[in-house]
């Protein structure tokens, strides 16, 4: 790999950090990004995408802009999402490189010129692994480590076990994530189907510094839904698999039946076995059925062609009349 010389007619690196609701953690957030970026050769662009907040994070946001240089501030018209927020940062950033991170603090933002280091010697993805996750309940991290083996297990994008979205990417990264059309967006799929030369970092990630987690059980379920149907076919094969399977059982039960009858003269008295057998594959058939209405419903959803996001304002264009721009792709998942 060749070491990167970076142009600076733009800024050398993008920070890209989603908000939503986060008023409690900003201050503390501002003020260890400002030391970092102090820590970096070259521009840096601290580029925050407040998803919705009903808070005043944008308000804090627009200080600490007048105060301190580098500071972008992009506004979507509402709640869009965290993957729709973090794709609408990948569209405005400008960074030969650029990193994202969560606004909790959970990942430590003095790791970043660690990441930047590795860039600079060639590498185009920067990934940072946990090698513990303080602050987290042992259900989440159980349930996360299953459904990361889970995924891996059935889809054709590996996605490294006990990762996030805190990671630095190079400028060629972000262009080919950018042009994909999805616009029901699984990114941790993404990012690994994309590839890229990648360097993995190992890290502690830290308990939230304040506020609230956004996120909650459900939410998570519906996140690995998206991603088990955005990068694997093998849930309908397996539908079809369960379909032969319990046809097979009830043509060998039948045919045993039958048998029992014609040469032992037995048979079977109630409606006991016939109830189950009905029940199962009822059952059966019914979760074949939603399978597939999940994969025609992303189907249904991705030929509306709307919009991942919509910008209202950009801390760039205050001085211009604001025009909402749309970005065709995305969806709808909500913090």
């Amino acid at each position: 790999m060749k070491n990167r010389q970076p142009t600076f007619s733009d800024p050398v690196l993008s920070v890209i950090i989603p908000v939503h609701n986060e008023a409690d953690v900003i201050p503390t957030l501002l003020t260890r990004l400002d030391l970092v970026s102090r820590q970096l050769e070259g521009t840096v662009e601290l580029l925050f995408v407040d998803d919705g907040s009903h808070d005043n994070s944008v308000a804090q946001l627009m200080r600490a802009r007048d105060r301190q240089p580098g500071i972008r501030v992009v506004q979507l018209s509402r709640n869009f999402g965290k993957e729709a927020a973090v794709t609408a940062g990948l569209e405005h950033a400008r960074g030969d490189a650029v990193v994202l991170m969560d606004a909790d603090l959970q990942d430590p933002p003095e790791l970043i010129p660690r990441m930047v280091a590795e860039w600079r010697k060639g590498a185009d993805v920067v990934l940072m692994k946990r090698r513990s996750r303080a602050g987290e309940s042992w259900l989440k991290r159980t349930t996360a480590s299953i459904f990361y083996r889970l995924i891996n297990r059935i889809s054709d994008a590996a996605i490294p076990v006990d990762t996030g979205d805190f990671r630095l990417m190079s400028r060629r990264t972000v262009d080919a994530l950018n042009r994909l059309p999805e616009r029901n967006r699984y990114l941790k799929g993404m990012f690994a189907w994309v590839g890229m030369p990648t360097v993995i970092l190992e890290f502690d990630r830290d308990p939230r510094a304040a506020g609230k987690t956004k996120w909650n059980y459900l939410k998570l379920m519906h996140l690995a839904m998206e991603g088990i149907t955005s990068f694997s076919t093998r849930p309908l094969r397996l539908a079809l698999v369960l379909g032969l399977l319990a046809a097979g059982a009830g043509g060998l039960f039948g045919t045993w039946e039958v048998l029992r009858a014609l040469i032992f003269g037995i048979s079977t008295p109630g409606y006991a076995s016939m109830i189950a057998m009905i029940t199962f594959l009822s059952g059966v058939q019914l979760l074949c059925v939603g399978l597939l209405g999940e994969y025609v419903g992303r189907i249904y959803m991705e030929t509306k062609q709307r919009p991942v996001f919509i910008v209202a304002e950009d801390s760039e264009d205050l001085a211009q009349p604001v025009v909402p721009q749309l970005r065709v792709a995305g969806n709808d998942q909500k913090h």
